[in-house]
């Protein structure tokens, strides 16, 4: 089943992709549909939901984006 997605656009910034590695980027849906990490694409929620799909299905990799958590949601020590 599809995973909850976010209701408003996603920015994806590779250069901030903790997980940014020759395998990681490989089996990463970015570079399926981009050919290479671009300086950074914004993908709306419908987007992010058609992509959801498409990766539940087996059809694509799904987003690898992986970014540093900062503000009140971060758990100090």
């Amino acid at each position: 089943m599809t995973e909850n997605f976010p209701t408003d656009s996603v920015v994806v910034d590779c250069d901030r992709c903790l997980v940014r590695s020759p395998s990681a980027c490989g089996d990463c849906i970015v570079t399926v549909l981009l050919g290479a990490p671009p300086a950074g694409i914004e993908i709306d929620a419908d987007e992010m939901a058609a992509l959801g799909v498409l990766a539940d299905a087996g059809l694509t990799p799904p987003l690898r984006l992986v970014t540093p958590v900062t503000g009140p949601e971060t758990q100090v020590g």
